[in-house]
């Protein structure tokens, strides 16, 4: 019993380290950029030893895509989007509208996480090819994702006739993008919940029966 507990707290503490690197990262990396930061930066700021974040993470680009990962899922479970319980639980509603509905808000949670960290990706990637490597412009896990729950929701009752699954997938794509969020939300002010309800209320008549 005694070992159990000791493996538990070693756990435990390995968790709040990588979560206390992670913090560190995201607010230097925001703040003076990513390829202003180096790893001596984040060690101070998360109090643990420089070796620590190379032993955790590896090197800085990896510390970066970690980063990413976490802010784009809300923790550091290593569940896809589309196993995460608020996509399940969208993709099993009744109707297209109550799916439609379920999807813009768990959107909406995602890009509020993402939105203060996608200039400084964007900075990184431009001007660094090894993290411009970590997103390869052949693959698109969000444009994925939308199309998963576009082909769901025109297959159910109260779908609009007559959209099909890529009309569907390009309006999601489109609408519940990071850039349109940031240019309401960012640039003109708007709430997120705001932002939430216009997009629900544009995209319904697009994609539901009135």
């Amino acid at each position: 019993m005694t070992d159990v507990k000791r493996v538990n707290k070693r756990t435990q503490k390995a968790a709040e380290t990588r979560r206390c690197i992670l913090e560190a990262a995201r607010g230097l990396f925001v703040d003076h950029g990513y390829g202003a930061t180096n790893m001596q930066d984040v060690a101070a700021r998360a109090g643990v030893a420089v070796q620590t974040i190379y032993f955790v993470f590896g090197n800085k680009r990896s510390l970066l895509k970690e980063l990413v990962d976490v802010t784009i899922a809300g923790d550091d479970e290593p569940v896809a989007t589309m196993n995460r319980p608020w996509f399940r639980d969208a993709l099993a509603a009744a109707t297209a509208d109550a799916q439609l509905r379920a999807h813009v808000r768990g959107t909406r949670e995602i890009l509020e996480r993402v939105a203060v960290i996608t200039k400084m990706v964007a900075t990184a990637a431009a001007t660094d090819a090894d993290v411009a490597q970590l997103w390869p412009h052949g693959e698109n896990p969000r444009f994925e994702v939308h199309t998963a729950a576009a082909k769901a929701l025109v297959a159910k009752p109260g779908a609009r006739p007559g959209v099909s699954t890529e009309t569907a997938a390009d309006l999601l794509y489109a609408l519940l993008s990071t850039e349109l969020y940031l240019l309401f939300v960012r640039d003109r002010g708007w709430s997120p919940e705001q932002w939430e309800q216009w997009t629900y209320n544009t995209l319904r008549p697009q994609l539901c029966s009135t």
